[in-house]
């Protein structure tokens, strides 16, 4: 017998294998982005094998991006945190000792209630979008800190600026349906890269290209966006506004102007007018660092192709002015009666469609605050609140922080005042994690957390108008835990004995729509449901303000249609002329492509792709520094240094320099991130912060004999 046919005998001869046990769970992305994917998990003997996009799922149409694809690497990580475990070296150092479960909600709930007992206010949660799930965000979570009355927090670190000057206008954060991009004419993509952050928008935009539709792109970055669009206008950071109101002068002076829409739904329209006459296009053109030509071309496309649709997004809004410019562009789209049309209007977020759609009372119980009115501590100023303590600003000095769906030392602004703050021995922070963050490092607690394939969760969402049900696809991993079962613990160690502390995770996802709003058997048959909305929502008005118009008018307690003169940045030539002689450079920190702010970037195929920090200069400012392409940099400002390397190319515009994140601080070249030279400054609307509103300069580092020179 020849040794292939004894081969294939002694297999015929040997036991059959166990038939594979495969199935797949439907599931939801958890991640900060507006397309909130519906997912379907492959399951085979308890491993999950594959993460891949619902081809049902009509906004997700069966495609992820390239992090979510990767999510089973994430969560299968070989330095994921899977026990308790508390600091033994420290602060800041990353040393810490396994514990179990009972010493670690024990010792922990002893200190919050040392703490409670002589102030709540003292304790504060700093959460924000690590999920967005609406269970294990702010569900158990809310009712524990309501319960024990800490402090509020104010979330406000990527979308506040823009989501209430929103509403200031429309009366709400509403906006298209995103599919009817696809048969939009003429879409303006300002402020935002799709390609990085928003893949499904991206493919019914490319629909739209192929049927016909002219593409323009707005933004400070020649982005892999741009790249693709037919037309990339590459205006100065922060003068977005300026913009709107030099198109709104071309529409008005060559008759664009919708005057039937305009006369029954846009109130305050006429001192907008006036306004708007201020501002030609070559005053327009001079602010925003452009051409006249652009800004009257623009016009005359937006003001006469039907539909025309924007996707505006929240980079924009990170300056100083960043609310009042949202406002401004969102005032477009109903002075031409774009709004008319399925395919026509703006889209920058779709979260106020939820509201009354989800049991948000139900789930975070603020009627456990019991008449009590904690202060509020601002997420974006974080570094300050826990350095000047007793301030009027502030309050009571802060001597807790709950840290869950968020990296702070990485992603707030100003990190060298957020690392201070972190230091201090008389601070008990406790962080519920995955790995061991830049965040995590600093903790006298680190407890695990579960990833969304073993965790129930329901979503809404902030770029579509589906609902969403995550279902755990396996069991928790180690002795990982969901957050809503950690604050359950927790809760019980502090004496809170209400029946809402013992619901489970699953009837909490369950319950967290309302019936009249959500088809709750589709929701739990198919993992996703649409929303009732008409298809064109605002074709003859309605807007869900006082009045059902849009209000281009002054809004009690927001301030006015832009800055004097439109200086929108605090740090600019035109506002801080001294400061802008030492530090030339302005500087705009957008996210990696194969990063969601910090996250992914400890997934080792994800940061092989980003391969290394990177500061994108125009080659006219690297060849006026003598610095070349690839070299070591110093980036820095009166805040703080942080070393990158130079990539010298057009993706920069002159005068601008990019500097990509977010980079955990350990993991770049000098422990810091591009968050050392951001400051604490706040939007004009919205208590937001100005990552985009920052003056740099950038010098190359000397080296000698193969050693780094300071």
């Amino acid at each position: 017998m020849s040794a292939a046919a004894e081969s294939a005998a002694a297999t015929a001869a040997a036991p059959a294998a166990p038939p594979q046990q495969v199935h797949t769970v439907q599931g939801a992305c958890p991640h900060d982005c507006p397309d909130t994917c519906a997912l379907r998990i492959t399951v085979e003997d308890g491993r999950v094998t594959r993460v891949a996009g619902d081809p049902d799922h009509p906004p997700t149409h069966g495609a992820l991006c390239t992090k979510v694809s990767r999510y089973a690497e994430r969560s299968y990580h070989p330095e994921r945190v899977l026990t308790p475990l508390k600091r033994v070296g420290p602060k800041g150092e990353g040393r810490f000792e396994p514990v179990g479960w009972d010493e670690a909600l024990d010792a922990i709930a002893t200190r919050l209630q040392s703490i409670a007992a002589r102030d709540p206010e003292a304790i504060v949660p700093y959460s924000y979008a690590g999920t967005m799930g609406l269970v294990q965000g702010d569900g158990m979570a809310a009712r524990f800190f309501h319960k024990l009355g800490a402090s509020l927090l104010d979330r406000t670190i990527c979308a506040s600026a823009g989501g209430e000057a929103l509403a200031a206008t429309y009366g709400g954060k509403v906006g298209m349906h995103v599919e009817f991009f696809a048969e939009s004419q003429l879409i303006l993509i300002w402020g935002s890269n799709p390609i990085t952050s928003s893949v499904h928008f991206w493919n019914f935009a490319q629909q739209a290209k192929r049927a016909g539709a002219r593409l323009v792109c707005i933004d400070p970055r020649h982005t892999e966006t741009a790249e693709k669009c037919h037309q990339h206008i590459a205006l100065r950071p922060g003068t977005d506004g300026a913009l709107a109101l030099g198109l709104m002068h071309e529409l008005v002076v060559n008759g664009h102007v919708d005057d039937d829409y305009v006369t029954r739904h846009v109130e305050g329209w006429p001192a907008l007018r006036e306004r708007a006459l201020q501002w030609p296009p070559e005053r327009a053109a001079a602010v925003c660092g452009i051409t006249a030509e652009e800004v009257r071309a623009l016009a005359s496309e937006y003001g006469t192709t039907k539909p025309a649709a924007i996707r505006l997004n929240y980079g924009m809004q990170r300056v100083r002015g960043g609310g009042n410019a949202v406002r401004l562009v969102a005032l477009l789209p109903c002075i031409t009666g774009a709004w008319r049309h399925r395919a026509g209007g703006l889209l920058l977020s779709s979260s106020g469609w939820f509201k009354g759609v989800r049991n948000d009372a139900t789930l975070q119980r603020p009627d456990l605050l019991a008449g009590r009115t904690p202060r509020t501590i601002n997420m974006s100023t974080i570094g300050d609140a826990l350095n000047d303590p007793g301030s009027p600003r502030f309050g009571p000095r802060i001597e807790a922080l709950v840290v869950y769906n968020s990296n702070p030392v990485a992603v707030a602004p100003h990190s060298g005042e957020v690392v201070r703050g972190f230091l201090r021995e008389d601070l008990f922070t406790v962080v519920l994690e995955h790995f061991l963050t830049d965040t995590a490092d600093h903790a006298d607690f680190v407890l695990p957390a579960t990833t969304q394939l073993e965790q129930w969760d329901a979503h809404s969402t902030y770029g579509h108008t589906y609902a969403l049900l995550n279902r755990p696809a396996i069991a928790p991993l180690g002795q990982a835990r969901s957050n809503a079962a950690i604050f359950r613990g927790l809760a019980a160690r502090m004496g809170f004995t209400e029946p809402c502390f013992a619901e489970s995770d699953e009837a909490m996802a369950l319950a967290a729509f309302k019936p009249e709003h959500v088809n709750l058997d589709e929701l739990a048959a198919r993992g996703w449901s649409k929303l009732r909305i008409a298809d064109a929502p605002f074709a003859d008005g309605g807007f869900p303000t006082h009045s059902g118009k849009v209000l281009a008018a002054e809004v009690p307690g927001v301030p006015g249609l832009g800055l004097p003169d439109h200086v929108a940045n605090y740090e600019c030539a035109e506002a801080a002329p001294e400061l802008a002689a030492r530090y030339p450079l302005a500087m705009i920190s957008p996210p990696a492509r194969h990063f969601l702010n910090s996250s992914f970037v400890n997934v080792a195929s994800l940061r092989a792709a980003e391969r290394e920090p990177l500061l994108e200069m125009h080659p006219a400012d690297a060849a006026a520094r003598g610095i070349a392409d690839g070299a070591e940099v110093r980036v820095f400002n009166d805040r703080g240094e942080y070393r990158c390397k130079a990539a010298v190319c057009s993706r920069a515009r002159p005068g601008v320099v990019n500097g990509l994140g977010i980079w955990w601080r350990k993991l770049g070249v000098s422990g810091t991130n591009v968050n050392e030279l951001t400051h604490q400054r706040l939007t004009d609307i919205g208590r937001a912060p100005t990552f985009y509103d920052c003056l740099v300069e950038v010098a190359g580092v000397a080296r000698s004999a193969g050693v780094r020179s300071d």
